[in-house]
């Protein structure tokens, strides 16, 4: 379960990274070709929190979709057969 959840976190940083290492080199191209020093990589990091939030929520909650809890009564059931099984 660890090993999942430090997956995820992983997963999540490195999602961000690139999403505003995209943005910065898009605001930076963007500023050189039309000549608009900080404004376009200024608006495009601010607009690219959001998407990074969105993104961010989108890939937690597919992989906590995926991890199955552990059912109650299963492991209740699994502990008496194996008392059973000693006896």
């Amino acid at each position: 379960m660890n090993m999942t959840m430090a997956s995820i976190a992983g997963q999540v940083g490195c999602l961000t990274l690139v999403v505003i290492f995209a943005a910065l080199f898009a605001g930076l191209w963007l500023d050189r070709y039309f000549d608009t020093k900080p404004l376009f990589t200024v608006l495009i990091l601010l607009g690219s929190v959001p998407v990074t939030l969105f993104l961010m929520f989108r890939l937690v909650k597919a992989a906590t979709d995926r991890i199955k809890p552990i059912q109650k009564d299963s492991l209740i059931n699994d502990t008496h057969q194996e008392e059973v099984n000693r006896d």
